[in-house]
């Protein structure tokens, strides 16, 4: 977790605590909020009852403890209907992961970074990082450096200014001119590849799904275990691949697309 301040008064101050404690991925103490916060514990105790008073976090008297409300699941589910391209897409992607046997993820850009916003399995599923739900880093995923790939000029600098650039595996690429590079070939290919580079012995073959005027919607992945495949059975999903991400565009033509 990230000792940061929200930026936006109260409002932002809130919805960073919201954050942190959600990271946590289970109920958390009050000490344990405050350890890790920027707040001082008269702030922090008024933001975390607000949170509570609105449904946006509970509190667990007995435990003592707080976890995410209720409200946030009703706005969560608002939110996937409204704002993403999981209802759109799934009929797609569901018909694409029977196709290729394979793991097939559907994700967005968030704030510069990769969300998930729906994952079909195997049927001999792989253990892996995505889930639905999951942010990951655009830098060192196929779905996200193909949607990097098609962003306009400054887009493109705000999201790889968001990068950490962290190296994962001794595959990851670790700097914006290694990214730049790397973003020209997709533009040219037509379709991205995780080479092992957010985890080791997972790769995938990704595409964007653009639309009408070229802005990226979302994109779409094959992903599997190179205990499975190799790189090069990944190419035999291409025109699949495309397929479907051509098809999901067309049903999305109509969608409004969260700025």
């Amino acid at each position: 977790m990230n000792k940061q301040d929200g930026g936006d008064g109260t409002v932002g101050k809130a919805l960073a605590v919201l954050d942190q404690v959600a990271a946590v991925g289970r109920p958390v103490r009050f000490t344990e909020v405050l350890s890790d916060s920027v707040h001082p514990k008269a702030t922090l105790y008024r933001l975390l009852q607000t949170l509570v008073s609105q449904g946006m976090l509970a509190y667990d008297n007995h435990q003592q403890t707080y976890s995410l409300g209720m409200r946030l699941v009703r706005l969560a589910h608002a939110a996937w209907r409204q704002s993403s391209l999981a209802p759109i897409a799934r009929p797609f992607i569901e018909e694409l992961a029977k196709t290729a046997g394979e793991t097939v993820h559907l994700a967005q850009l968030d704030n510069g970074q990769v969300l998930y916003v729906d994952k079909r399995n195997a049927a001999s599923p792989i253990e892996m990082f995505s889930q639905a739900g999951k942010v990951g880093p655009c830098y060192c995923t196929g779905v996200g450096k193909a949607m990097m790939a098609f962003l306009d000029e400054p887009a493109l600098s705000q999201v790889l200014e968001k990068q950490s650039f962290y190296r994962y595996t001794p595959n990851t690429l670790t700097s914006s001119e290694e990214m730049h590079s790397e973003l020209a070939g997709i533009r040219k290919d037509g379709v991205a590849f995780d080479r092992e580079e957010h985890e080791p012995g997972i790769i995938c073959i990704a595409t964007p799904i653009l639309s009408t005027s070229g802005r990226p919607l979302g994109a779409l992945s094959v992903t599997t275990s190179t205990q499975r495949k190799s790189l090069k059975h990944l190419e035999s999903f291409r025109p699949v691949l495309l397929e479907t991400a051509a098809k999901t565009a067309a049903a999305a033509e109509n969608w409004q697309f969260p700025g």
